[in-house]
């Protein structure tokens, strides 16, 4: 062997060695990263968030944004979508999962721990591709103590209203709406609507057209406190104690979810809970509760992400989760804090329950429903007729273009509604 051939020898040598050094390094950095998770909490909400995730002995960097849907789709077109995302939207992640952007879950926690509605399959699909990991309690009303209010339907000027939002605006709307249907149509209507998948125009059906009219009826009692409610934040203003406890046009009445006593802060002590049906327009008996989710879904297959799942959504995980004043809907989490926490747990289990309408929608149909509900409110404000007919009608022919266009696809959940 000639000397320069040895030369020649030794650098390849060192450079396969170099370059397998560069992989070596690349795969020790791949592995090394920590898991990334995108959801909607801020302020406290993350802090709390982060609180229970550093007890997994995980490495992570969240992101908590309120305008997801839009922060998801540019890192999913741009290729680097989060390891993980936690969303209430479960019919954005459905076509995410048609897209077959999202990795299946079916080993990496016990279905049996959570119930219907919680895990629901999709339509054609026996993989799972979202599990609940917080959960909240709507179709409720909180007042302050002492100050509890007639069990009946109760006037505009009771009501606290807020419509803003960092992101989507006009979902506190939604939740009225879906309230009505829910409580005056029973959850078998309810679920249809929801799910769009009869042929039926639910958009225009009776039930859906009266809960539209009976909320806009509402509303047109005090046009004034419409409008206000139209530009008001549905968390109130900034270091404040939310709508309730700011004397917002002297309301006493809030028709929120249980996640609304992260707004009172100091004042969530004070704050009590009444089933909303009877107050309600038109009133009436508790028809079943309205329940929502935030549901963690994977992007990747990187083997911390998917331990990190494991572990929020396993007993002991939402076990502790539950000890930092958050609602499960793991069947075997109680909860260890006050009557009303104890409450709230106990409505999320058991008794007919159904998923927000508007989170299970596809995107485009919820994004039509929150435009027709502040368009709704913008012309009552204004003492123009809301032109209620043809509003649902626009939002049907978004529902029929998605129909249409099989977007609806195997990954879209069967099941909205548990009548146990």
């Amino acid at each position: 062997m000639t000397r320069r051939f040895k030369v020649l020898v030794v650098l390849v040598v060192m450079a396969l060695i170099a370059a397998g050094g560069m992989v070596v390094a690349w795969a020790r950095h791949d592995d090394g990263e920590p898991v990334t998770i995108l959801g909607t909490w801020t302020g406290d909400q993350a802090d709390q968030f982060e609180e229970l995730l550093r007890g997994f002995g995980i490495p992570f960097r969240y992101q908590g944004t309120a305008a997801q849907h839009e922060v998801l789709l540019s890192e999913v077109q741009s290729g680097e979508p989060p390891d993980i995302v936690i969303m209430p939207g479960i019919g954005e992640l459905a076509e995410y999962a048609d897209q077959d952007r999202l990795k299946p879950l079916n080993d990496l926690y016990d279905p049996a721990q959570y119930g219907a509605p919680w895990n629901a399959t999709g339509t054609n699909s026996s993989s799972v591709y979202w599990v609940p990991v917080k959960a909240d309690l709507k179709s409720i009303v909180w007042y302050r103590q002492g100050e509890k209010p007639a069990d009946s339907p109760a006037p505009l000027r009771s009501w606290c209203i807020g419509m803003g939002d960092d992101g989507a605006s006009g979902w506190p709307g939604t939740d009225w709406i879906e309230d009505l249907v829910l409580q005056h149509a029973g959850p078998a209507v309810y679920e249809k609507w929801a799910l769009g998948t009869d042929t039926a125009q639910w958009w225009r059906s009776t039930p859906v057209r009266s809960a539209w009219e009976a909320w806009a009826k509402l509303l047109g009692q005090d046009r004034t406190a419409a409008r206000h409610a139209l530009l008001t934040d549905h968390r109130g203003s900034p270091k404040s104690h939310g709508l309730l406890f700011d004397g917002w046009g002297g309301c006493s009445l809030e028709h929120q979810g249980s996640f609304a006593r992260a707004f009172y802060q100091s004042d969530a002590r004070h704050a009590d809970l009444l089933d909303s049906a009877p107050l309600l327009p038109g009133g009436g008996p508790v028809r079943a509760h309205e329940v929502t989710g935030d549901f963690a879904a994977l992007f990747s297959s990187n083997s911390r992400a998917r331990a990190l799942i494991r572990k929020l959504a396993s007993k002991e995980g939402q076990q502790k989760w539950a000890r930092l004043s958050v609602f499960s809907a793991n069947r075997q989490v109680t909860s260890q804090n006050s009557a009303i926490d104890r409450e709230i747990s106990e409505r999320l289990r058991t008794g007919p329950r159904c998923l927000d309408a508007s989170d299970v929608m596809a995107p485009a149909v919820r994004d039509a429903f929150y435009a027709a509900v502040l368009q709704t409110i913008a012309r009552v404000a204004a003492d123009q007729n809301p032109g209620i007919p043809r509003l649902l009608q626009d939002v049907q022919r978004v529902q029929d273009a998605q129909s249409t266009q099989g977007t609806t696809g195997r990954a879209a959940p069967r099941t909205v509604c548990s009548t146990r």
